[in-house]
């Protein structure tokens, strides 16, 4: 793990925001000017004066309860915190032009700290980082995959594009919490399992995979591998609606599906309008949904949420870099999971402890018991996406199909 191994686990724990998430997120609202006025500011210390930090949405909202809020709050609660000025931009329509407009307003109004969520902001890092040396860009979620795009071939599409010395990248291993909250949901009686990713993009895909790879494991570990069944589609979008909720009502009502890990922003909404209908389970992504999914659509509906630290990367990255020690993250993507085998909260990746409806099939115990096998190694779960999801495993039965839309 590099550098951010160093992060203890009260910090991670601490700074894990509410908020949902996933690899992207969709808004209804109305976009922004092209080249808005910044909305929002705190007044910065005058030691800290040296430092502005702006956060560019991609095409959603800071109220997406995805990427941009969690990016957002944190940004906001740090800058609040230690005096920095800060403002948010948000672009017009989802495109990298706009996208670029937006980094070059920040940076026009005087920002030098520009933080970026999210896999879309892969080309318009391509053509703001280098021609601006003296700026500080962090990025979450954006990989090597996204940088450096292969065919299906595996060759690369354009020219090698080199990590400069002013970006830091993080990306995570999401297989880890996908496989996490697929062998959590078998060992606690559920037989019959849905996967609702957003779009098929590696983040959302590693999730995926993470979660068959934990349910067939936990059916192997009870023996009940004959009775295992997960449904995996994506809706090829990350919002939900009206075709994808009656998807979901179809797996619910006719197929008896028990549980749905919904994967991608607000693609949630479905799945759970869904199983608000028959008393059905929900599977939370990205941070722990459980307080807006439960207040809007049903007690007890979340079973538990596959989490990573989107907010703790975030805000430690703005610590080192106003400390002065940018010069240690920058020009490397750096990939985070486990750093722990005792702690599970001090990880990248982690179920919730307090609202993860725990049993006497699996319990707290249990969970810490897991997170210490795959933190020496004793258990294994692959991160390969290049084969079709009903590949992955062989022992419980995995129904493929493909997008919704």
């Amino acid at each position: 793990m590099k550098t951010l191994k160093k992060l203890s686990a009260l910090v991670l724990a601490g700074a894990m925001i509410f908020s949902l998430a996933a690899c992207g997120g969709g808004s209804d609202e109305t976009p922004a000017p092209e080249t808005p006025a910044p909305v929002e500011e705190s007044t910065p210390a005058a030691s800290n004066a040296d430092y502005k930090v702006a956060m560019i949405t991609d095409y959603g909202d800071i109220t997406d309860q995805s990427f941009n809020q969690t990016t957002y709050e944190a940004c906001q609660e740090f800058c609040t915190a230690n005096g920095l000025e800060f403002s948010y931009y948000k672009p017009a329509g989802d495109s990298t032009p706009e996208r670029v407009a937006m980094v070059d307003a920040a940076i026009g109004d005087g920002f030098n700290v520009i933080v970026m969520p999210g896999y879309a902001f892969a080309e318009t890092i391509k053509e703001t980082v280098e021609i601006n040396p003296e700026v500080t860009f962090i990025a979450l979620d954006v990989g090597e995959g996204d940088l450096n795009p292969v065919d299906e071939n595996g060759e690369l599409l354009g020219e090698y594009y080199d990590i400069p010395a002013n970006l830091y990248c993080a990306v995570y291993q999401e297989e880890l919490c996908g496989y996490m909250a697929g062998y959590a949901a078998v060992k606690l009686g559920y037989t019959h399992l849905g996967f609702l990713g957003g779009m098929a993009v590696p983040a959302v895909q590693r999730y995926g995979y993470g979660f068959v790879q934990g349910a067939s494991a936990a059916a192997a570990d009870l023996g009940n591998e004959d009775s295992v069944t997960v449904e995996y589609v994506y809706g090829n979008q990350f919002f939900g609606d009206g075709d994808i909720t009656a998807y979901m009502d179809n797996w619910y009502q006719t197929l008896g599906v028990e549980i749905v890990f919904a994967c991608g922003g607000g693609i949630y909404t479905s799945a759970a309008e869904a199983a608000a209908k028959v008393d059905g389970k929900v599977i939370g992504v990205d941070v722990d949904q459980a307080a807006i999914i439960d207040t809007a659509y049903g007690e007890s509906m979340t079973v538990t949420s596959a989490m990573k630290g989107l907010a703790n990367t975030t805000q430690h990255l703005l610590q080192e870099t106003m400390a002065g020690n940018f010069a240690s993250y920058g020009g490397q993507i750096e990939t985070l999971g486990l750093v722990s085998g005792d702690d599970p909260t001090a990880n990248y990746v982690q179920l919730p402890m307090e609202t993860t409806q725990w049993s006497d099939t699996f319990t707290q115990e249990d969970y810490i018991a897991l997170v210490a096998g795959m933190f020496d190694g004793t258990i294994t779960v692959s991160n390969d996406v290049s084969m079709e999801p009903d590949a992955v495993v062989s022992n419980i039965t995995v129904n493929s199909y493909g997008n919704i839309k």
